[in-house]
């Protein structure tokens, strides 16, 4: 049985490191080095001309880095992988690849702050036609894909409201036209959902996220068709968001333990989420796990767990929102999520920072809002410190 026939725990401790490693290393080791050189020219151009295998220079591939590509590769069972710098570099780099002046593309009001950036910002001064849709209207969606367009790139759940969108409807919508059909899967990751199975091309992740999950390491990687993600490979290798060996080393180090982590994370975020759902003081919360989610049908069909991330808002202003976070114990207040600690922040400054208050507004994010990635810590903790915070308001 190869690698790609066994269970995701299996996988995510030894894709890419089935064959012995260099010096009989029990773990994958740091090759830290910008060039590699050959004893003779032949050999060299043999490399260099991709009809050997091998290393050139570290801005193209690099032993470490190419383990962990491998092993993100497998785990969501595509053709191809190719790693970044950061997840911001994976997802623009993945765009500019693909998208030209007077190209189409259709995305969801929803996504990422950086990447809404993106959409209403950057691929529109250069000439790209951008159409963002309601997220929640899967009608909407399939509609202005049957529009024509040269890609569709989807998030889901979301960041940070947690919407869900049909993945298998909106992509053979998009294969029906054919377009490229794009996920970003860092919330759910490969543990709970698996978007190339259900015909997307390309999936990506901020592997800083859930895939390293210890918050010391950035990253991003993009898998999924060869020639897509070689257009993307190509890409990157001129402009030069490569992820460094020391990162890929510490990410590989992380995602040993991510099916681990991921269904600690699933469960704890399913009580958390059942308990504030049921707090007088919060006025909303956001769980696709919960049956009272709009699409909690839709992730059920779609997703093997519902992820260790969650938003709510609490019933009042900002400034009890930062009385609230104020008496967290136990938590990290900061820009990040997927991390064995956990992490609370409203959207001001941790998904949509990159937005002003308007695009927010526009994007129908509220100020009172607050995203909390569970970490590993134990449920009944954690409920309770909410439970002593929320009681001071």
């Amino acid at each position: 049985m190869s690698i790609a026939d066994q269970k995701p725990s299996t996988i995510a401790v030894w894709a890419g490191e089935e064959k012995p490693l260099a010096f009989g290393a029990a773990q994958v080791p740091i090759v830290q080095s910008a060039p590699f050189a050959y004893d003779d020219m032949d050999t060299w151009a043999e490399v260099a001309l991709g009809n050997a295998e091998g290393h050139i220079y570290s801005r193209n591939t690099n032993p470490t880095v190419g383990v962990f590509e491998e092993k993100c590769r497998i785990l969501e069972g595509g053709e191809k992988a190719i790693a970044f710098a950061s997840g911001m570099a994976a997802i623009s780099n993945t765009l500019l690849a693909h998208l030209s002046p007077g190209d189409r593309v259709v995305s969801i009001r929803d996504s990422y702050g950086g990447t809404s950036r993106i959409f209403l910002d950057l691929l529109p001064r250069m000439g790209i036609d951008v159409e963002l849709v309601e997220t929640s209207d899967g009608d909407a969606i399939e509609a202005e894909i049957a529009r024509g367009c040269k890609l569709v790139y989807l998030e889901t759940p979301t960041n940070p409201t947690l919407k869900i969108i049909d993945l298998r409807r909106a992509i053979a919508t998009a294969q029906d036209q054919g377009a490229i059909t794009v996920v970003d899967n860092t919330f759910a990751t490969p543990i709970n959902q698996r978007p190339l199975t259900m015909g997307a091309d390309m999936v990506l992740h901020s592997a800083t996220k859930y895939l390293g999950g210890h918050d010391d390491a950035m990253g991003g990687v993009l898998i999924g068709r060869e020639p897509l993600v070689r257009t993307v490979y190509e890409h990157r290798e001129i402009c030069g968001a490569v992820l460094s060996a020391f990162s890929a080393y510490l990410l590989l180090r992380g995602m040993k333990t991510l099916d681990l982590r991921v269904r600690k994370q699933n469960q704890t975020a399913m009580a958390v989420a059942r308990f504030l759902a049921a707090h007088p003081k919060v006025e909303s919360v956001f769980y696709p796990g919960l049956e009272t989610h709009d699409k909690h049908d839709v992730a059920k069909r779609q997703m093997s767990g519902f992820g260790g991330m969650l938003s709510f808002s609490i019933d009042g202003d900002f400034d009890m929102l930062k009385r609230f976070v104020g008496h967290l114990h136990y938590v990290h207040r900061a820009a990040s999520l997927g991390s064995v600690n956990t992490l609370i922040g409203p959207p001001s400054v941790t998904s949509h920072v990159e937005c002003s208050a308007e695009q927010r507004a526009q994007l129908g994010i509220s100020e009172t809002l607050l995203r909390y990635s569970c970490g590993v810590e134990d449920a009944d903790d954690l409920i309770t410190q909410l439970d002593e915070a929320l009681a001071v308001l």
